[in-house]
C-alpha cells in the first residue's frame, strides 16, 4: 500500500497534466543523488513553506472570523452527522486527505532519527497545518463560494505569486519524500521475495537511504501512466485516499503485534488502544472504500500486483534454498571425490560461488560427474551483504578448511557493508589470496619445525595454482517443476519464475566477476 502511496502522491501535485509528467520525470531523474542530499536541498524550501502557510492562516483566522475556533467543539461533528447522514460518512473519504503525509512517518525513520521526527512533528508541522486550515475556515465563513479553490483565493494578493513558486517546490518535496519511503532497504533481504535488483546505498551514515534504479524507473512509468491515463485529481484522490487509510490500517494492526510480543503491554491497554484507534480508523477506511469504483480500486491493483510477484518469487526461492540445503556434498563426500583416482587434478585455482554458508552445493559434484577434473587449489566463496557500512579489509574474509587429506580446499565468506564494492584500488583476489596466506599461517598451528614446513609447503602450492590461472566457477541452476506436479505448479515455476530470472538482472551482474575468466555450470533442480 506503501507503493500505492508512492505512486499516487507525485501524480496528485498537479492538476495540469503535462506540466506534472514534466516534473514527474525530473523529480525521478535526482533520485540517484540519495534521499540525504535531495533532503538537505530541499530543507530550506520546507521551512518558507511552513512559515508561509502559517502566517496566511494567522492573517485569515484575524481579518475574517475569529469565532471559528468554536468547531473545535465535538457537539458540532455530532450535529453534522445528525443533519447530513450518509452524505456525512461519505464526506469522510475528502476528510482523509487532510492527514495524508502522517501515514508515510514509519518510513522516515530510515532516514532520520525519532528525536528529529517528533520535534519537527509536534513543533513545527502539526502546528503550521492546523493553523493554516483553521485560517482557511475563516476565509471560507465569509466566501463559502469559493470551496473548490480556497487555498489559492485566501492568499493574500501582496505574497500570491511567491506562495504560488513555494507551493510546487513543496508539492514537489512531498512526493520526493515519499518516493524515498518507497525505495526505503527493508530489513528483509530483498532477494529472497524480490528479482534481483542494484541497490545503490548513497550515504555512509544511515542504512535506509538506497537508490534502486530498475524500481526507480518503474515507479516513473507507474506515476505517468496514473497521471497520463486518469487525468484529473478526483480519481486519483479517491485512490490516493484509500492508499492512505490502508497504510496507517495496516500499521496500526502491526502495532498490535508489537505491545505483544515486543513491549509486553497489558490487556487492557491493548484492547483500549484497538477499540479507539481500531474504531476510527474502520470509519475512515469504510468511507474511502465508498468511491472503490471511481479509481479507488488502484492502489489496491497494485498491492496485489506486488504481493503475487513476491509470494511467488519467495515461494520459489525457498524451495530452491531448501533442496541445495538436503542435497548438499557432506565433507565425507567431497573428500572421496577429491580423492577419487578417476578425478584428473588441473594445475590453477578455482573459486567456486555458492549462497550455501554451510556446506558444498550439488551443483559441484554435478560438475565433477561431467567433467571430472578438479584444480589443485578449490575455494567455495560465499557473498554476504551486511547492514552495516563498511568491514575492515582485514576482517573481510572469514576461512575454513575443509578436511580432505591433504587436498587443498577451503570455504571461504566474503562480507561486504553496503559502502563497500570491488574497485581496481582494491582488487578481490588479490587481497582474498593475501588472506588465504594468513588463515594458513594461523591454521597450522603444530610444532614448530613441522608448522613452517607445512605452511611454506601449503603457500607454496597456492602461489603454483595461482601463477597457473584462476577461474572463478558460477552456479547457473535451473529450476522445474518436477514430474507429478499440478498445473498451478507448473505455471508458478515453470513459466512465471523463469520468466522473471530470465528477464532480470543476473548473479553474475551483481557479484561482480570478470567475465574473461567466468564459467557458469549449469543444473537443473526439480521442485
Amino acid at each position: 500500500m506503501v507503493i500505492g502511496d508512492g505512486i499516487l502522491t507525485p501524480c496528485i501535485s498537479d492538476s495540469i497534466v503535462w506540466i506534472s509528467a514534466a516534473i514527474l520525470v525530473g523529480l525521478f531523474m535526482v533520485q540517484r543523488f540519495g534521499a540525504g542530499k535531495v533532503g538537505y536541498t530541499f530543507a530550506p524550501i520546507l521551512c518558507i513553506w511552513f512559515l508561509f502557510i502559517s502566517g496566511i492562516g494567522v492573517y485569515n483566522f484575524i481579518k475574517y472570523d475569529p469565532t471559528v475556533l468554536k468547531a473545535l467543539n465535538p457537539k458540532y461533528i455530532i450535529d453534522y452527522f445528525k443533519r447530513n447522514s450518509l452524505d456525512a460518512w461519505i464526506s469522510l473519504g475528502g476528510v482523509i486527505l487532510a492527514t495524508t503525509g502522517a501515514e508515510a512517518l514509519f518510513a522516515d525513520l530510515g532516514h532520520f532519527s525519532v528525536w528529529s521526527i517528533q520535534i519537527s512533528m509536534c513543533c513545527v508541522v502539526y502546528p503550521s497545518i492546523t493553523i493554516a486550515y483553521i485560517g482557511q475556515a475563516s476565509f471560507l465563513r465569509k466566501n463559502n463560494d469559493l470551496v473548490g479553490d480556497t487555498f489559492y483565493k485566501s492568499i493574500p494578493g501582496p505574497v500570491y505569486w511567491p506562495m504560488f513558486v513555494v507551493s510546487v517546490l513543496a508539492a514537489i518535496i512531498a512526493s520526493q519524500s515519499l518516493i524515498s519511503d518507497f525505495l526505503h532497504n527493508p530489513t528483509i533481504p530483498l532477494s529472497r521475495v524480490l528479482p534481483l535488483c542494484e541497490i545503490v546505498h548513497t550515504s555512509p551514515k544511515y542504512a535506509g537511504q538506497v537508490y534502486v534504479p530498475e524500481v526507480n524507473y518503474i515507479l516513473m512509468l507507474a506515476c505517468l501512466g496514473v497521471t497520463l491515463g486518469f487525468r484529473t485529481t478526483a480519481k486519483i484522490g479517491n485512490a490516493f485516499g484509500i492508499a492512505v487509510v490502508f497504510v496507517m490500517s495496516i500499521t496500526s494492526c502491526l502495532l498490535v503485534l508489537i505491545m505483544i510480543m515486543v513491549w509486553k503491554s497489558s490487556l487492557l491497554y491493548i484492547i483500549g488502544y484497538v477499540v479507539v484507534i481500531g474504531f476510527v480508523e474502520l470509519i475512515y477506511l469504510s468511507s474511502v472504500l465508498y468511491k472503490f469504483k471511481e479509481g479507488g480500486y488502484l492502489p489496491l491493483a497494485f498491492a496485489t500486483i506486488l504481493m503475487a510477484i513476491m509470494l511467488l518469487w519467495n515461494y520459489v526461492y525457498k524451495r530452491k534454498y531448501y533442496y541445495e540445503l538436503n542435497n548438499k556434498i557432506s565433507p565425507e563426500r567431497l573428500k572421496e571425490i577429491a580423492t577419487n583416482e578417476k578425478i584428473c587434478r588441473i594445475p590453477g585455482l578455482a573459486m567456486f560461488y555458492s549462497e550455501l554458508v554451510q556446506g558444498i552445493p550439488p551443483i559441484f559434484e554435478h560438475y565433477v560427474k561431467n567433467v571430472p577434473a578438479m584444480h589443485s587449489v578449490l575455494i567455495f566463496v560465499s557473498k554476504k551483504s551486511l547492514p552495516i557500512s563498511s568491514i575492515p579489509v582485514e576482517e573481510r574474509f572469514l576461512f575454513r578448511r575443509i578436511d580432505t587429506d591433504g587436498v587443498n580446499v577451503y570455504r571461504c565468506v566474503a562480507r561486504y557493508g553496503y559502502r563497500d564494492a570491488r574497485s581496481e584500488e582494491e582488487p578481490f583476489e588479490k587481497i582474498l589470496i593475501e588472506r588465504l596466506k594468513d588463515f594458513i599461517r594461523e591454521d597450522l598451528a603444530v610444532n614448530e619445525g613441522e608448522r613452517l614446513e607445512a605452511v611454506a609447503r601449503e603457500i607454496e602450492v597456492l602461489d603454483q595454482a595461482c601463477f597457473s590461472g584462476v577461474v572463478y566457477l558460477i552456479g547457473e541452476s535451473e529450476v522445474v517443476a518436477k514430474q507429478g506436479s499440478n498445473l498451478v505448479k507448473k505455471i508458478v515455476i515453470d513459466q512465471a519464475y523463469n520468466f522473471m530470472k530470465k528477464n532480470l538482472r543476473q548473479s553474475n551482474m551483481m557479484l561482480d566477476i570478470p567475465h574473461a575468466r567466468m564459467l557458469k555450470v549449469g543444473m537443473i533442480y526439480e521442485l
